[in-house]
């Protein structure tokens, strides 16, 4: 049909602009405008909020902006929601920023195209000097931003890295086009790499591998960071094959925000974590991490690990005194993680003779009742009742489930000569005392999960043990496990009631 009527016409316009604002409908978040003296220009973007955010609260937001925001804002919000309900990065506050001309904003030159590109410098100050500001005085934001883009944004993305780096932190670049202008970006490059300027930075960048990456000139770019990148500036190039330039998005976003929020939540634990070492007679040390994608270093002589510091291993042998020292190395100083295991040079404990009238089946228990926040001062209480706390004992069994302790107490027998690791985990506050001295304390209102763990030389025999606890409300549970000499591996086992006796 070569010509409309202007029934025609007004029909199919209201049926284009029903549709948009049907589209628009479904964006997440909140449309605002700003009128840039820099572009002079009304710049639309959108506002994603993270569920429940109350301005007057003390929380305090990243914040993640996206160039293309009419196409991605949707795509990026879905994803980071996935991210946060597996426990991945933090809430970020969206900003996705519409564009009038793509090609002007997101372009550092003119290229041969004239006038129509170019703007990249005006569009990065417009970001840095007005629309970052604005964000910031209206919203709760943590001052760390994220910049996000794809095709020609991902061009933008190293572009705003390389030559202005400063307004944002964190930097991914989704199938850039770094072929524009006869690989400018790769010219850049060589020029602009600075360890000064450049520190603590992240950059993320993804395309599809082989063909369609030399294509848009991300190996040449490649080639430059691995030559000329600093070591304080963390980056990464991904290929995601089998994908199209615009599906690449999706792996680019979740694996983008996956690797620049490394360490969130992560989980990194030394055990033992003290102890009593003999000279020349090696131990081991197990270190647990939740994650293995973030460097992690370690020292054996109390200094401070470094990127120059020893690979951590999950297993480590020592000998002699030491003070190990773990830090993992996230691309967010924030989420970097440390850890720390003491050991002291003794002699090996001896056992007592063993007492008469000893009676195998379970160390022996007393209650006591009251309202705790820590450990009591159990000499000046009176029990209510006592017992054997054998096989089959369990808290449920008590009286109380709530707001009362208990102390366990007897002899251990330990029936090989060699170094144990002795676990103590608890819900409420604990404390383990083995040949009457004090050798953990897990005190305080604390769930389990959070063991502690020491190392002892010991000889076969029997040792006097104490464990104390106390419970003020929810769940109730202690745990005291044990690593025997010739146990290579860190799998702790409960210490079997034939070897507890009571009197």
């Amino acid at each position: 049909m070569k010509h409309f009527t202007p029934i025609l016409t007004a029909i199919l316009l209201l049926a284009i602009l029903a549709s948009g604002n049907a589209y628009a409908q479904t964006l997440p978040g909140t449309q605002d405008s700003l009128q840039s003296a820099i572009l002079n220009q009304k710049r639309m973007f959108r506002v994603v909020l993270p569920q429940g955010y109350d301005p007057k609260q003390s929380n305090k937001y990243d914040v993640l902006y996206v160039t293309d925001g009419e196409w991605n804002v949707e795509i990026t919000s879905q994803i980071q929601n996935f991210l946060l309900q597996n426990g991945f990065m933090p809430q970020n506050i969206i900003v996705s920023v519409d564009h009038i001309s793509r090609d002007k904003d997101l372009t550092p030159t003119p290229g041969d195209n004239g006038t129509v590109f170019g703007g990249a410098d005006n569009f990065l100050a417009f970001l840095e000097k007005e629309l970052i500001p604005y964000i910031d005085k209206k919203y709760l934001t943590s001052g760390s931003n994220t910049l996000f883009g794809h095709s020609y944004g991902g061009l933008f993305v190293t572009y705003a890295l390389l030559t202005n780096p400063k307004p944002f932190d964190v930097y991914i670049a989704a199938d850039p086009s770094f072929w524009w202008d006869k690989q400018y970006i790769k010219k850049l490059a060589v020029e602009k790499l600075n360890a000064d300027v450049h520190k603590n930075k992240t950059l993320y960048i993804t395309g599809r591998g082989g063909q369609q990456s030399e294509g848009m000139g991300i190996p040449g770019v490649d080639s430059v960071f691995k030559a000329k990148a600093p070591a304080s500036l963390r980056w990464k190039v991904v290929d995601y094959p089998g994908e199209t330039h615009n599906s690449v998005k999706f792996k680019s976003i979740y694996d983008g925000l996956k690797f620049i929020y490394e360490g969130f939540n992560a989980m990194l634990m030394i055990h033992p974590q003290k102890g009593i070492v003999l000279k020349n007679t090696p131990y081991k040390v197990w270190i647990f991490r939740q994650s293995e994608e973030a460097p992690a270093r370690y020292t054996t002589d109390n200094t401070e690990p470094g990127l120059q510091s020893q690979d951590v291993k999950p297993e480590i042998t020592l000998s002699g005194a030491s003070v190990v020292k773990v830090k993992t190395f996230s691309s967010r100083e924030a989420y970097n993680r440390s850890a720390k295991a003491e050991f002291t040079e003794g002699e090996m404990l001896k056992p007592v003779a063993k007492p008469k009238d000893l009676k195998p089946g379970g160390f022996r228990y007393h209650y006591y009742e009251g309202v705790w926040d820590s450990l009591p001062n159990f000499s000046t209480l009176k029990p209510v009742t006592s017992g054997i706390a054998g096989q089959g004992f369990n808290f449920t069994k008590l009286p109380k489930q709530t707001n009362f302790a208990v102390v366990i107490e007897g002899f251990l027998e330990i029936k090989q000569d060699g170094y144990h690791v002795f676990i103590l985990d608890s819900d409420d506050g604990s404390k383990l005392y083995f040949n009457n001295k004090l050798l953990i304390n897990n005190d305080g209102l604390h769930a389990m999960g959070d063991a502690k763990t020491y190392l002892l030389p010991l000889q076969k025999g029997f040792y006097p043990i104490r464990m104390e606890l106390f419970q003020k409300e929810g769940g109730v549970d202690l745990q005291l496990m044990y690593i025997t000499p010739g146990n290579y591996v860190p799998a702790p086992v409960p210490i079997p009631v034939e070897v507890q006796y009571n009197k």
